[in-house]
């Protein structure tokens, strides 16, 4: 990609960015929650847009010259209306978290009661831990994933909701590998007079492509990122029916943000519709189709998937019981030295810090997008396996990295850039 400007006025960082293109380029990047978009959401994202302040809404703003910027904004929500299936889109959250607390300020009291997910069983920060605002602003109950089976305990949810009386009931999750029944959720939700939102952040793209059950129409939010497994502009959006549409506009502007980013926006327009073509369905099949095959992988070596294996974008691992004496923070350390980059992450009833945790966390949409199938993510999960196996074994690792920088050859990314 050009940094010939960047490097005119600040060769420091155009050295850096050159080393982050080289970086993606050289590894397989396995972070659930990252992908690589194309260079047109690039482009979009890195536009004159980045100048323009456009308070309020398309036809409404606090400023003027924003003609274009309605244009953009209108796009993208017609775009993700079509996509979803929704009535009320809202482009405008920096982020998942920022959209999640748009639903919060718009229906919730401080001190109301949430009823979510724990974050060591596959929660999310924003779902209500102490160390996030919805943790300090609000009374929090979680509830568990059935430790025995990996499974969302939907029984101990329904129970834990009718002792709690809870105002509002938070399903998705950041590291569940399997589907969800969300009109399970919406029924508990129901049951006690509850709001329900459903956060799709990681699987937004899965969604929308329909290779994952949608909670739109389902629950009374649905909030999400944009950029994980849709590979649209970095951010979030807030969908819900019309009846909240005013209360939600009103907490993410003015209520949470002030002027909304609209060079990202602009790369979510321009990444909603690349998921309106119908090759973006077959890479969301295909996303899914790896990550069995780097489950089904990982589990011939010997590794204990929590759940038994997957129905998304991702694995997680808990190490527990093949490795007992490796951490989730070693092998991620051990694995990026080989090129592979993942992350380390709790698992449920974790014994360990969430600095340094029980399993790892390995997702497949940004080897899908670089065209890798079934048989290269096996391979993956050889390596994997290899390099967990030799941990203090440099040549292994070293081996391993050459393994690596072959499978990226034959994949290429931003092969023009």
């Amino acid at each position: 990609m050009d940094h010939e400007h960047v490097r005119e006025v600040d060769p420091a960082v155009a050295d850096a960015l050159e080393n982050e293109l080289d970086r993606q380029r050289s590894t397989l990047q396995m972070i659930a929650s990252e992908n690589h978009v194309s260079r047109a959401v690039v482009d979009a994202q890195g536009s004159v847009l980045t100048n323009k302040y456009a308070e309020g809404y398309p036809g409404s703003r606090y400023y003027g010259g924003c003609e274009y910027a309605d244009e953009v904004e209108e796009l993208a929500i017609e775009r993700a209306k079509e996509l979803f299936g929704a009535e009320h889109v809202n482009v405008q959250p920096h982020a998942g978290t920022q959209a999640n607390q748009a639903v919060y300020f718009a229906m919730l009291e401080p001190g109301d009661r949430i009823l979510s997910l724990d974050l060591n069983h596959g929660g999310h920060l924003s779902h209500g831990h102490p160390a996030n605002f919805t943790g300090q602003l609000y009374e929090v109950q979680q509830y568990e994933v059935d430790p025995e089976t990996g499974y969302l305990d939907y029984d101990g949810l329904a129970e834990m909701a009718t002792e709690f009386d809870p105002d509002i009931v938070v399903s998705g999750y950041s590291a569940y590998p399997r589907d969800i029944e969300w009109e399970r959720i919406q029924d508990v939700a129901d049951d006690v007079d509850a709001y329900h939102l459903a956060d799709i952040a990681h699987i937004t793209g899965l969604v929308a492509a329909g290779v994952h059950s949608s909670p739109v129409g389902v629950a009374d939010f649905v909030t999400g990122s944009t950029h994980k497994t849709i590979r649209a502009g970095r951010g979030g959006i807030v969908m819900c029916d019309e009846e909240y549409a005013d209360d939600i506009d009103s907490a993410v502007f003015p209520g949470g943000q002030g002027g909304p980013l609209m060079h990202n926006v602009a790369g979510k327009a321009v990444g909603f519709k690349e998921a309106l073509e119908p090759e973006f369905e077959e890479y969301a099949e295909q996303v899914v189709a790896n990550a069995t095959a780097l489950g089904e992988s990982l589990s011939e070596h010997g590794f204990s998937l929590v759940s038994g294996g997957t129905d998304n974008h991702l694995v997680l691992v808990d190490l527990r019981e093949s490795h007992p004496d490796v951490s989730g923070g070693d092998a991620e350390d051990a694995l990026e030295e080989a090129g592979i980059v993942l992350n380390g992450n709790t698992v449920p009833g974790e014994t360990r810090s969430p600095f340094d945790p029980s399993g790892i966390r390995a997702g497949t949409p940004g080897l899908t997008t670089r065209g890798f199938d079934e048989k290269d993510c096996r391979e993956v999960g050889d390596l994997i396996a290899r390099v967990i196996d030799n941990l203090e074994d440099e040549a292994v690792i070293a081996e391993v990295r050459e393994e690596v920088e072959r499978l990226c050859e034959e994949n290429p990314l931003y092969e023009d850039a």
